[in-house]
């Protein structure tokens, strides 16, 4: 089977994806797209959202179906997700508010899906700029929810074994790593090292060649 996987290097939910691949030893082929572009997306699935993947004919979107379609011998989805996104949802807006503003920086990003990624997301959250100054608040909200999420690691997400949910912490996590001097606990960034490790994973490698 020819995987094919559209996606954003920035991006949780492509993460997510890129991961799952990994853990599953599948191969595939990377089609990082210009965030602007939104010719693509339309194409595949009828909206601009990302990540997409493309087996021989089959076309699908959505990551945790992405990965339960992959996910053949139900390995990684033993552990069941359940309400496991009203905890990243704790996370996620610090998350989001303090890496945004270095994401967009990064080489991934054109002059025009720079313009594209500001204009929309500077819509919901307000000047990056303002985002950068106020980076000492959203840091002191977000760590002691990190502390939080530590009790839970036995040593991955309330179990010994790797599992969907560690996937999506680690997804999100991994963003941080973009913020400039950001330092996790001991304790994460141990958890996500042994996460990279059992993924394959990495993040930038898609940063410094062509898509």
């Amino acid at each position: 089977m020819k995987i094919e996987l559209y996606h954003y290097i920035h991006c949780p939910y492509c993460i997510r994806v890129r991961m799952a691949l990994g853990f599953l030893n599948m191969p595939w082929s990377s089609k990082v797209l210009p965030y602007s572009d939104e010719a693509t997306p339309l194409a595949l699935t009828g909206k601009k959202m990302l990540p997409i993947i493309k087996m021989d004919d089959q076309v699908m979107n959505e990551s945790l179906d992405i990965i339960k379609h992959l996910d053949k011998e139900n390995v990684l989805l033993s552990e069941n997700w359940g309400d496991f996104d009203q905890t990243l949802n704790t996370i996620a807006p610090q998350i989001f508010n303090l890496a945004m503003p270095f994401w967009v920086f990064t080489p991934e990003f054109d002059p025009a899906s720079q313009k594209y990624f500001l204009k929309k997301k500077e819509a919901k959250r307000g000047p990056f700029s303002e985002l950068i100054k106020n980076r000492g608040i959203f840091e002191n909200e977000i760590h002691p929810l990190l502390t939080n999420l530590e009790k839970r690691l036995k040593p991955f997400w309330d179990s010994n074994s790797f599992g969907v949910r560690d996937i999506g912490l680690a997804a999100h996590l991994w963003g941080l790593f973009s913020v400039p001097e950001f330092r996790f606990s001991e304790k994460i960034h141990a958890y996500l090292m042994s996460v990279k490790e059992l993924t394959k994973f990495n993040y930038t490698n898609f940063h410094w060649r062509e898509p």
